[in-house]
C-alpha cells in the first residue's frame, strides 16, 4: 500500500529545493510545484491526488516489464545483502557484473561480445566517444575524430551527448556543439519527405550523408551515430532501406556505425535490438532504459572484437565511472532480462501488441486534427496540424499542439508526451491490446477537447 505522503508539504519542497530534470523551473514554481508520482502497479501510475494514469511512455521509454515486479525487488535486496557494491576500477569485478556482460553479449548473437558498463544513456554515448577516437589514433589514424550524426537526434545531455544530439535548444545552452561533431538531415518523411516517394527521399537522406563525409574528408571521419528509431526526436520511423544504405555508404568510407539502442534495445521495436529490426549491423552499442526496465540506474555499451582487439593495444583506457558495474544494478538487470525472455515480452510485442498497437493508431487518421499515426513496435507518434493537406501546423509554427494535447491526455488519465506538434507514447511491453485500446480512445477524446482551442488560435 502507499504511504501516506503529505502532498501540499511535498510540492512545497519540489518548489525550494528540487531542480527537475529538462524543465522550466518558473513554471513549476507558478504551477505550485511538481506532480507527485507515489505510486505505480502493472501498466498505471498513481499521483498524490488520487489519479490513476496509464503510463503511455513506460516511465522515460523505460519500465518494459511494467510496475511492481516483486522479483526485482528480491534481487536487489539479495544483492545488496550479499555485496551491495564494490568497483571495476582495481582489476576487481563481481559476479553479476560479470554475467551481465556474458548475457548482454549472448544477446547481439555475440557479434558485440563485448560490454562496458555505465550508469545512463548520456555516459553510455560518452563511452562511444572516447572509444571511437582512441581506436582511430591507436589505428594510426589520429585525423579521424569527426562524428556524423543528425539534427534532432538525441544521444544525452552530457557535453558529449548533447554535442552528438541534433537539437538545436540544448546546443543553444552551454555553447554545443563541441568540435568535431557534423549534423545531417534526419529521416522525417512527414515533415520532410513531401512530393517524394518513399525510396526518393530515403536516398535523398543518405546522399546527405555521404554528402558530409565527402565535405569533412573521409580520412577526418571517425564514425556514423544513429538511433535505428528517433526516440525523443518524436518517434522518427525511417523509410524502408534507409539502415542498409547508410550502413554501406559507411563502410564505403571506412566509418564505424554506432547504434544507440538506449531506446530501442530490448524488444521495444518487436526484435531485441532496433538495428535487427532495421537490418544493419553496428560496431559499437549503447543501449540503457530497458536493460533495467528504470528499477535501478544501469546502462552499457557494446563493442565489436574488432574495434576491442585495438584497444587492447593502447595499454590503460583511462575512461570509466564511480557506478560502472554496479553489482546490485546488475543483478536487478539479469533478473529483468529473464523476465523479458520468460513471458516472451520481445516476440509478443512483435507478433500481437505491436500490430494491435498500428491498427489502432490508424483509426485515429480520419479525425480532423490528425495528419499521420504511425508506429513500430510499442514506439508511436500522432501528427497533429492544421491542414491534412498543407500539412500546416497551428499558430503558424511548429510546438504549439503537442503540449496542449499532451496536457488534456494526461487530465483525462493517460500519461503520454508532447514533442514538437505530435504525440507520442512508448507504453510497457506488458500492456495489453484492452489497454492500448484505451489509450487510443483517450487519445481521440484529448484531440476532441483541444480542438476548438487550436482553431481558436
Amino acid at each position: 500500500m502507499p504511504r501516506n505522503h503529505d502532498i501540499t508539504e511535498l510540492r512545497r519542497l519540489d518548489v525550494a529545493h528540487h531542480l527537475p530534470a529538462q524543465a522550466d523551473w518558473a513554471e513549476i514554481e507558478a504551477l505550485g510545484g511538481s506532480r507527485i508520482i507515489t505510486h505505480a502497479e502493472g501498466c498505471y501510475i498513481h499521483d498524490g491526488d488520487g489519479h490513476r494514469i496509464l503510463d503511455g511512455m513506460a516511465g522515460l521509454w523505460c519500465v518494459n516489464v511494467g510496475y511492481g515486479r516483486e522479483e526485482l525487488v528480491e534481487a536487489a535486496a539479495a544483492q545488496m545483502r550479499e555485496l551491495p557494491f564494490y568497483n571495476t576500477f582495481f582489476k576487481t569485478a563481481t559476479p553479476p557484473t560479470v554475467t551481465l556482460a556474458a548475457k548482454i553479449a549472448s544477446l547481439t548473437g555475440n557479434r558485440l561480445p563485448h560490454i562496458f558498463f555505465n550508469a545512463s544513456g548520456s555516459e553510455a554515448n560518452d563511452t562511444v566517444f572516447r572509444m571511437v577516437r582512441h581506436y582511430w589514433k591507436l589505428k594510426g589514424e589520429p585525423k579521424r575524430t569527426v562524428f556524423i550524426s543528425r539534427w534532432n537526434a538525441y544521444h544525452g545531455s552530457t557535453v558529449a551527448g548533447v554535442s552528438l544530439g541534433g537539437m538545436k535548444a540544448m546546443h543553444a545552452q552551454g555553447d554545443l556543439p563541441i568540435p568535431g561533431v557534423e549534423h545531417v538531415r534526419q529521416p522525417y518523411a512527414y515533415n520532410e519527405g513531401q512530393g517524394m516517394s518513399e525510396e526518393e527521399f530515403c536516398d535523398a537522406c543518405v546522399a546527405a550523408i555521404e554528402d558530409k563525409i565527402l565535405e569533412v574528408g573521409p580520412e577526418n571521419c571517425a564514425a556514423f551515430i544513429g538511433e535505428p528509431v528517433q526516440g525523443a526526436g518524436g518517434v522518427i520511423i525511417p523509410p524502408k532501406g534507409y539502415w542498409p544504405k547508410v550502413e554501406a555508404v559507411a563502410r564505403k568510407y571506412g566509418l564505424l556505425v554506432v547504434a544507440d539502442e538506449v531506446i530501442c534495445g530490448f524488444g521495444r521495436t518487436g526484435k531485441m535490438w532496433g538495428h535487427e529490426t532495421m537490418g544493419f549491423t553496428p560496431d559499437l552499442m549503447p543501449m540503457a532504459k530497458g536493460l533495467s526496465s528504470g528499477y535501478l540506474p544501469i546502462s552499457a555499451t557494446a563493442v565489436a572484437a574488432h574495434v576491442v582487439e585495438v584497444l587492447k593495444t593502447g595499454g590503460d583506457f583511462v575512461h570509466g565511472f564511480t557506478y560502472s558495474g554496479h553489482p546490485v544494478a546488475a543483478a536487478v538487470a539479469l533478473k529483468n532480462i529473464e523476465i523479458i525472455e520468460r513471458e516472451g515480452l520481445v516476440e509478443r510485442t512483435g507478433s500481437v501488441t505491436g500490430p494491435h498497437l498500428a491498427k489502432a493508431l490508424a483509426t485515429l487518421n480520419d479525425h480532423p486534427l490528425v495528419g499521420e499515426a504511425r508506429s513500430i513496435g510499442l514506439l508511436g507518434a500522432v501528427e497533429i496540424v492544421a491542414d491534412k493537406e498543407s500539412r500546416a501546423r497551428f499558430g503558424g509554427a511548429e510546438g504549439t499542439a503537442g503540449p496542449m494535447a499532451r496536457d488534456a491526455c494526461i487530465a483525462n488519465g493517460l500519461m503520454v508526451r508532447g514533442i514538437r506538434d505530435s504525440l507520442v507514447m512508448c507504453p510497457p511491453l506488458i500492456i495489453t491490446t484492452e489497454q492500448i485500446d484505451e489509450m487510443v480512445a483517450i487519445i481521440r477524446k484529448s484531440l476532441d477537447e483541444v480542438m476548438p482551442k487550436l482553431r481558436a488560435l
